[in-house]
């Protein structure tokens, strides 16, 4: 198996690669310890029977620049294949501010083929490949130097296998007319607001219970200060503080690094110096914001007027169309979008492109008394009312 490790070598293989209909594409990174992912290894694959068809390419060496394998990524006349692309990415738009044109998810595309519900690479590999996974080097430190035998040939296994994947299920979507939906379903993940994290909304990604109007505020800027901090010296969130001392945090509103240090959940690095500083300074920052400006907790199931019986019927609807198109029955509407059409909303993504199709048009007869379901045999029926 071939490393490459210079940006000469990367551009032959890139331009060998142009001359096929598709590339498979995975990554190994680390994250443990940064705030932004590191990224470690590529392994990229042709389809093709030589042995430079597939290749591992080394970003820690020294003389490799990424630049050819993102004008490969700009060339739209060859795919490029990933399984569960969103972290790989994550970590190519950060670093270039380049997304994978065209782009081909087979965690995405398994779901639409009736796989299951977010259907692992090794599930893919056995039932489609036939093959199995040597999974010994999954936990590794992909960062040292040199990579074992053992590690180049589990990390290469990655896009070989993902060859005989893709084409398989690419088929079978031309067969069953539904790239479309697969298209549909990665339009999010090609757009930058997916990894675009605003300091200002790292709010709403806190649980809490609690929903006053004052307490969000110290919540929004703590968690605004503490993103911005990870951000600018990129380090994990939790390493500046974790949620539960952002809660307790907003909860007693510290006023000086006294009070800092009678918190019970704030790390001792946190309660002095720079994180310290920033903490106090959130703090103040919330105690000046206009009643009228302080955030709002969005809307949950408990606030929604949920027509229970409805939501039920609905539930059945939706395993109905999952067994009859025999696509994953969360890729076509989840839990909480069901109950958000029981409580009469309507901008939800159940009801738009191809779902709408296979679900939402139904779905919105139900709602309106218009059909009724009946069981058939085995199947769920609808009925005109």
């Amino acid at each position: 198996m071939k490393t490459i490790t210079t940006t000469q070598e990367l551009a032959t293989f890139c331009e060998q690669a142009r001359q096929h209909d598709y590339v498979t594409v995975d990554t190994e990174f680390l994250r443990e310890r940064t705030y932004y992912s590191k990224l470690c290894l590529v392994q990229l694959a042709y389809d093709g029977n030589g042995t430079d068809d597939a290749v591992l390419v080394d970003p820690l060496a020294g003389d490799l620049d990424l630049a050819p394998l993102y004008d490969l990524f700009r060339d739209t006349s060859v795919v490029k294949v990933f399984h569960a692309a969103r972290q790989d990415l994550e970590i190519f738009w950060f670093d270039a501010q380049v997304f994978p044109d065209p782009l081909f998810d087979t965690q995405v595309a398994a779901m639409v083929c009736g796989f299951g519900e977010q259907v692992g690479y090794e599930t893919l590999v056995r039932k489609i490949a036939k093959e199995s996974l040597d999974k010994s080097s999954r936990f590794t430190d992909w960062s040292r130097r040199p990579l074992s035998a053992a590690q180049q040939k589990y990390a290469l296994a990655d896009v070989t296998h993902l060859r005989t994947i893709y084409e398989f299920l690419r088929d079978e979507l031309d067969r069953t007319r539904r790239s479309r939906w697969v298209a549909e379903e990665l339009e999010v993940l090609t757009t930058p607001e997916t990894y675009n994290i605003e300091p200002d909304q790292a709010w709403r990604r806190v649980k809490t219970r609690t929903t006053s109007a004052k307490f969000l505020g110290h919540l929004k800027e703590l968690a605004a200060f503490r993103e911005r901090f990870a951000q600018d010296r990129n380090v994990p969130r939790n390493r500046v503080f974790k949620d539960d001392a952002l809660v307790e945090l907003a909860s007693t509103k510290p006023q000086s690094m006294e009070d800092l240090g009678k918190s019970r959940l704030l790390l001792r690095e946190a309660r002095k110096g720079d994180i310290a500083a920033g903490i106090l300074e959130a703090v103040q920052r919330a105690g000046s914001i206009a009643p009228d400006a302080l955030p709002r907790p969005p809307a949950n199931k408990d606030q929604l007027q949920v027509n229970p019986a409805l939501a039920d019927l609905l539930r059945v609807l939706v395993k109905a169309k999952s067994d009859q198109f025999n696509v994953a029955q969360k890729l076509i509407a989840t839990s909480a979008e069901l109950d958000a059409i029981a409580a009469g909303k309507r901008d939800i993504a159940a009801l738009k492109g191809w779902r709408r199709e296979v679900f939402g048009d139904d779905a919105m007869r139900l709602c309106d008394g218009e059909v009724g379901m009946a069981v058939k045999g085995q199947k769920v029926v609808l009925v005109s009312l």
